[in-house]
């Protein structure tokens, strides 16, 4: 019971956020803009329809997880709104897909330790999908890494994620000896391969950093972490060697100030924006986020930074860590070891996107472009956030 009621005042608290966000953003123009108070009021209504539907039906599992997601979405919903208002409702549609692909995962897939037998499936789904960009894929920002098919546009990476997970998952579920990882290791390392390729680093390092976490959970043997992390190293200082935007990234994150207005230029850009905003921010719609590069996607932390000040990327990342928490939390219940490391694979994920894109806008790790989860402007990642946290819900209901 005490969950429920705090499950309750989480999600007020998410509800006067949602609003006071909005309300602001109606402020900011003149006349009002309404449109920014029925923007608010859609997203209530569907967190509200969505926690209503997961706590009636399924009565077991952690709810948190989804409202720890909608906070996130919400904070970039109305960012996006601020920025570019037409990406915010946009991106408005993406979350109301991306919450009813969620409840259809919780609510119709049936108990997901049957899904374990689709080990070849799942493996050829991951290297079609993390292929595919390096043979139809158009460079954006640098990286090959997403593909055009008439109107639509998506970056195949992303359903790859789930695919490698799943696949991970359902081969490590049997592992008794070395000779069971040597198959899922050549599949990662020929994933790890295309990304590299494609110049999609960011994604080089959530998988490895996926793949560590499952290899762990499911072995249990630190010895083979180390030798993971010792082929890790001899393969960064061959794609060093062999591949220029490797090296060119490498440069960029030692002295960016060398290249302020060309390579680094925003690097710098969102570090202007973070220092600028201080503490507690220059004021929603009171920054000047026009001046920061890639602002709705990858440095959309940056520019949350600049008017809600560092406070706020304080909570930002606090959410990932509590959101990170409950997941694996919720890996610790369950007895069925794909669902176990499967949910572990998809936590991992969550969270090794977040750090990965919040480290390289603050320049503390080199700089890959990928969109911070929930949060920044894609339709395709907020989709597959999403899905992914249905399936570690539907473990929590199962657990």
């Amino acid at each position: 019971m005490d969950s429920i009621k705090d499950e309750r005042k989480l999600l007020l608290l998410t509800y006067l956020l949602c609003m006071a966000f909005f309300i602001n953003l109606g402020f900011l123009k003149d006349p009002f803009d309404t449109g920014a108070l029925i923007m608010g009021g859609i997203l209530c209504v569907l967190i509200g329809y969505a926690y209503f539907i997961i706590r009636r039906f399924f009565k077991d599992g952690d709810k948190f997880m989804l409202i720890f997601a909608c906070l996130l979405s919400v904070i970039g919903i109305a960012m996006l709104y601020r920025l570019k208002s037409a990406d915010a409702i946009k991106q408005t549609v993406w979350f109301a897909i991306s919450i009813t692909t969620y409840i259809l995962v919780v609510v119709l897939l049936p108990d997901l330790k049957t899904f374990s037998k689709y080990k070849r499936l799942y493996m050829i789904g991951t290297l079609i999908f993390m292929s595919m960009a390096t043979f139809i894929g158009t460079e954006v920002y640098g990286a090959k890494n997403w593909v055009f098919i008439g109107p639509l546009s998506f970056q195949p990476s992303e359903a790859g994620k789930l695919f490698l997970a799943a696949y991970l998952a359902s081969s490590l579920k049997d592992y008794k000896t070395f000779k069971d990882l040597i198959k899922p290791g050549i599949v990662v390392v020929v994933s790890l391969a295309f990304m590299v390729y494609q110049k999609d680093l960011g994604s080089v390092l959530i998988f490895f950093g996926m793949s560590i976490t499952m290899l762990y959970m499911a072995t249990s043997k630190l010895k083979y972490i180390i030798t993971a992390f010792g082929l890790s190293v001899v393969g960064s200082l061959a794609s060093y060697k062999m591949f220029p935007h490797v090296r060119n990234r490498i440069m960029i994150w030692k002295n960016p100030w060398k290249y302020a207005s060309d390579e680094s230029y925003q690097i710098i850009q969102g570090l202007f924006a973070i220092s600028s905003g201080g503490l507690f921010g220059s004021g929603f719609g009171l920054g000047l986020p026009g001046l920061v590069p890639v602002r709705t996607t990858d440095f959309i932390f940056a520019v949350i930074c600049e008017e809600l000040g560092v406070i706020m990327g304080f909570g930002i990342i606090i959410l990932y860590f509590l959101l990170f928490y409950r997941c694996m939390r919720t890996a610790m219940y369950v007895n069925d070891k794909f669902s176990q490391l499967i949910t572990v694979g998809y936590s991992a994920m969550i969270a090794s996107q977040a750090l990965v894109i919040i480290g390289g806008v603050m320049n503390i790790i080199p700089l890959t472009g990928i969109t911070l989860p929930f949060v920044s402007y894609g339709g395709s990642s907020i989709l597959t956030m999403f899905f992914a946290l249905g399936i570690i819900q539907k473990v929590s209901e199962e657990g």
